[in-house]
């Protein structure tokens, strides 16, 4: 993520913990506009999980937020994670119910460990509109899929991620690199600099 990213990001999040203060007070319209700056990511995620269930599991999701605002302890940040956590319980909730599971592709379960995050990349998909995304991120294996979008349309970070997945960080490191090389995979390779994922492609086909 470039500086300017970071900064519009910290920024987001210090609006989004000042208006989480104020609804904990109280304060109707700070919990609106906390919604507001929540919602289309949160929406985005869980798309990701139940499809075109996510509004009505989002609903549930935000009712049980309004119920235990109190109880929150964190900034703009921790905010976004505790509301990821709390929609996830509720989208594995109605898959139990459903006996299915997060969407998952048929595609081979491993690729070659990555040496680093591809920032440029992420960047890249957050220029996508939430469809295309989303369409892209279905094809995906279950736990790179879950990761990829909490780190891009949730906005979390590897450590917030890793908490609402209950796993490592660098296991979901890890996911999210080989999820990110699909993804540029499926996208037409080369947004990771050239780095062998055309071979990637030719091998897969």
């Amino acid at each position: 993520m470039g500086r300017g990213e970071s900064r519009r990001a910290q920024a987001r999040d210090a609006e989004l913990g000042a208006a989480v203060a104020r609804a904990q007070q109280g304060d109707e319209a700070a919990f609106a506009a906390a919604y507001r700056l929540v919602q289309p990511g949160l929406l985005g995620y869980l798309r990701g999980l139940v499809g075109e269930e996510a509004e009505d599991v989002a609903a549930e999701a935000w009712l049980e937020i309004a119920r235990d605002l109190g109880r929150f302890r964190g900034d703009g940040a921790g905010f976004r994670g505790w509301t990821a956590t709390i929609a996830r319980h509720r989208a594995l909730d109605l898959l139990r119910r459903q006996k299915a599971r997060p969407r998952a592709a048929g595609l081979e379960p491993e690729l070659a460990e990555l040496p680093g995050p591809h920032s440029t990349f992420e960047q890249a998909l957050e220029t996508l509109s939430t469809e295309r995304v989303l369409a892209l991120i279905a094809g995906l294996p279950r736990e790179q899929g879950e990761a990829v979008l909490l780190r891009v349309v949730v906005g979390l970070d590897g450590p917030a991620a890793a908490r609402v997945l209950g796993k490592r960080p660098g296991a979901v490191r890890t996911s999210v690199h080989r999820g990110l090389r699909r993804l540029a995979e499926e996208l037409g390779g080369g947004a990771d600099g050239g780095d062998g994922s055309g071979t990637r492609n030719k091998r897969r086909r």
